[in-house]
């Protein structure tokens, strides 16, 4: 299982990259592998402002849907639309090209609360 040393965890089974101000948010590898073939991404919140653990949209795979909880209080500035029409690559390439949300946060501290690798291979059992 792919779990990169370089991105925050949360206990909702999302990464995040920081980048300055701006986080970029996907599911793990691990959530993909549960969730099973995934055949679509939902994000209506772009240009809205949210705080850490809203919903900010759906996952769908063949038998289920999962709500998306945002890791950190911010504006979601961007959406992945290539998961529109290839929502695939959320279970192909979860920390490339599957990508889903880019927030400009509001209260970088809040990164503190985010779980590192090894946290978040503890909290999986890795």
């Amino acid at each position: 299982m792919n779990i990169p040393s370089e991105l925050k965890y949360t206990k909702d089974h999302e990464w995040v990259k920081i980048d300055g101000d701006i986080a970029t948010v996907g599911i793990t590898d691990f959530a993909q592998g549960e969730l099973g073939d995934i055949v679509y991404v939902e994000v209506e919140t772009v240009d809205e402002t949210l705080d850490k653990e809203e919903v900010f949209g759906t996952v769908e795979a063949v038998k289920t849907v999962s709500d998306l909880f945002l890791p950190l209080s911010g504006e979601i500035i961007e959406f992945n639309e290539a998961l529109e029409d290839e929502p695939e690559k959320v279970n192909t390439d979860p920390y490339g090209e599957g990508w889903m949300i880019k927030i400009k946060m509001s209260d970088a501290s809040e990164v503190d609360d985010l779980m590192s690798d090894a946290d978040y291979k503890a909290l999986i059992g890795a």
